[in-house]
């Protein structure tokens, strides 16, 4: 299952993202999404967990503070799925 982990505070590093969500599992993927511009974190990121595990990690750190900010962590939608705002 992939997963989306989000509202991350920008003093958050890779590492510590990683060492938070491998108390769950294993992970077979991380994608650390940082700006393209700056290359600074844009304050998400997405893991890719078996199952069990990534349901354990979205029960657990789901709204969890982290860094003085509260966690979204859910199952990733499909790029397609996604709604995009306009801005008129």
């Amino acid at each position: 299952m992939k997963l989306y982990i989000g509202n991350l505070p920008f003093s958050a590093t890779e590492a510590k993202v990683r060492e938070m969500l491998e108390q769950y599992g294993a992970l077979q993927s991380f994608d650390w999404i940082t700006d393209r511009d700056t290359g600074r974190p844009r304050g998400f990121c997405f893991a890719e967990m078996d199952n069990a595990d990534a349901d354990a990690a979205i029960k657990a750190l789901n709204s969890k503070d982290f860094g003085g900010r509260n966690l979204k962590v859910n199952e990733a939608r499909p790029r397609n799925d996604r709604r995009r705002k306009r801005s008129w």
